[in-house]
């Protein structure tokens, strides 16, 4: 099931980490305030960095102090994916995920490309992605997930070609988008299989009773 996602902040205490994925504490540490205790001297050029070391993977990700902005890793802004997510279209969203931070746009354009391919996965042509998303919502698909895939499906399209929507200096949206990708991942596919799955143990002629009530009646 979809769950909460604390994305990477500056000097934030705690956060979903961008090396291993998970929520933890963040020791925070001035790089010119380290290489002082290491060298007794002071190096000018690293008083605008700072580093934050994860409490459970120990990985480090560092950050520009006059844009309160991480530099590293790149994927940082980003969640890992939805699991259930099929390969392919998995594929799509670590490479978008892993040029977020130097092409918001870039990485737009190919999370566009994944609800595209999710939609192929539906059973949709995929060759028009609004009219495939029209045909969710006549199969009676949710309108927060509607919503969710022309959110990704019109800012990636605008990345791409001119429009009123540039990423460049707009990240918090660009993040927003993998999330949305994680939300919509789980109502069409995480949901149904859990669902799936679960019902699977009711006994058989418990099931055959449901399905027959369930049949509509010839007269």
């Amino acid at each position: 099931m979809q769950q909460s996602y604390t994305p990477p902040e500056y000097w934030k205490s705690a956060f979903h980490c961008p090396n291993c994925g998970v929520y933890a504490n963040q020791l925070w540490a001035d790089t010119a305030h380290m290489a002082n205790r290491q060298t007794g001297l002071t190096l000018r050029t690293f008083n605008s960095f700072s580093l934050a070391l994860c409490a459970h993977c120990d990985g480090y990700s560092l950050w520009l102090e006059a844009k309160s902005q991480m530099i590293y890793p790149f994927s940082g802004i980003a969640p890992l994916p939805n699991p259930d997510l099929p390969e392919h279209i998995t594929l799509d969203y670590l490479e978008a995920r892993d040029i977020a931070s130097l092409s918001p746009r870039g990485s737009a354009a190919l999370l566009r490309l994944c609800i595209q391919k999710l939609c192929v996965h539906l059973g949709e042509p995929g060759k028009d992605l609004n009219a495939d998303i029209g045909s969710l919502v006549k199969k009676g698909l949710n309108q927060g997930i509607q919503k969710s895939l022309d959110i990704v499906r019109v800012i990636g399209n605008e990345s791409v070609h001119p429009g009123t929507i540039d990423l460049r200096d707009d990240p918090q949206t660009s993040a927003r988008l993998f999330l949305l990708i994680n939300i919509i991942a789980d109502a069409l596919i995480t949901q149904p299989k859990m669902i799936e799955e679960t019902y699977g143990i009711i006994p058989d002629g418990k099931r055959k009773g449901i399905e027959n009530r369930d049949t509509p009646k010839t007269s």
